[in-house]
């Protein structure tokens, strides 16, 4: 399931009153989700007996087999993650001591179905595999595409300013576009990055 946990994308969503980034994979025998607020990252992985115990203790009036209650979860969490939220299925997220506790609440068969996911800090290698090393990966390769983008950029103005030494002109004025300049344009978008870090998730 880790594995396969590797493969799913990030999503920001809301439990309740908290704002978290959030991937889970669900399968037949058990689940992994994966919680973070940028500053903290959080987890739990339930196997086939957790999760039947559990069930027993929130759902007694609920009978049926573990891997449907996996596949009622699957469901219930999938629209979240993508970013279509049942309205009938309502979360609330809280601090705890030893981590973060995610209730669930919406129904199965008519009756009321609960879910509590009880979420600890999340190992180290797990972060890194998870968060940290897919971020810098895609850092370096964004920073590859803006220098090659900025070197194309270039390009097309010594191309342009090559036509109008040779006396062409623009048939419509408004296309007319000022010389790219580098340095300045990567001051903009690190001020522009510095305040989009100003609005990260923040933790209930």
């Amino acid at each position: 399931l880790e594995s396969r946990l590797l493969t799913q994308p990030w999503a920001s969503v809301c439990f309740g009153e908290c704002a978290l980034i959030a991937k889970a994979c669900f399968g037949d025998t058990g689940y992994v989700l994966l919680l973070s607020d940028l500053s903290s990252v959080w987890y739990e992985s339930a196997d086939a007996e957790a999760v039947g115990q559990r069930s027993k203790e929130l759902n007694k009036r609920l009978t049926a087999h573990v891997s449907s209650f996996l596949h009622r979860l699957a469901n219930l969490m999938s629209p979240l993650l993508a970013g279509q939220p049942d309205p009938a299925t309502s979360f609330s997220c809280q601090r705890t001591a030893g981590g973060l506790s995610l209730r669930l609440k919406s129904e199965l068969s008519g009756l009321p179905f609960y879910w509590d996911f009880h979420c600890c800090p999340a190992p180290l290698e797990m972060v890194s595999r998870h968060l940290v090393r897919p971020l810098i990966r895609m850092s370096l390769a964004l920073q590859h595409q803006v220098q090659e983008l900025s070197s194309l950029l270039l390009q097309k103005d010594a191309e342009i300013e090559d036509y109008r030494e040779s006396g062409a002109a623009l048939s419509r004025d408004r296309l007319r576009t000022e010389p790219f300049q580098e340095e300045l344009f990567l001051q903009s978008f690190m001020a522009r990055v510095r305040r989009a870090g100003t609005s990260s998730p923040s933790a209930c």
